[in-house]
């Protein structure tokens, strides 16, 4: 089993499976497979990137935001997690 070493590794391991099963989905419509079956390849992609949107989410609060908070512009880097969010939510 691929298990991988560190979280930038884990990000574009997560992004090339992404990325294979894009190829797979266009493939499909290309082929006129059934709409029901490439909807679900769909959502499969999708939640993989909103699960690798995380780690990045969660690697930028462990490294920038800290960062930022500790050289006293917590207030820049809330707004700026905020702002991400927020567009999240749509």
């Amino acid at each position: 089993m691929y298990k991988p070493k560190d979280l930038q590794e884990r990000i574009s391991h997560r992004l090339k499976i992404s990325l294979g099963h894009l190829k797979k989905v266009i493939t499909m419509v290309e082929n006129q497979e059934y709409c029901i079956d490439v909807l679900h390849q769909l959502q499969a992609i999708q939640e993989g990137l909103k699960k690798t949107g995380n780690l990045v989410l969660e690697n930028h609060l462990k490294t920038c935001a800290s960062e930022s908070i500790k050289k006293g512009e917590s207030e820049k880097a809330i707004a700026e997690i905020m702002k991400i969010l927020e567009r999240k939510n749509l």
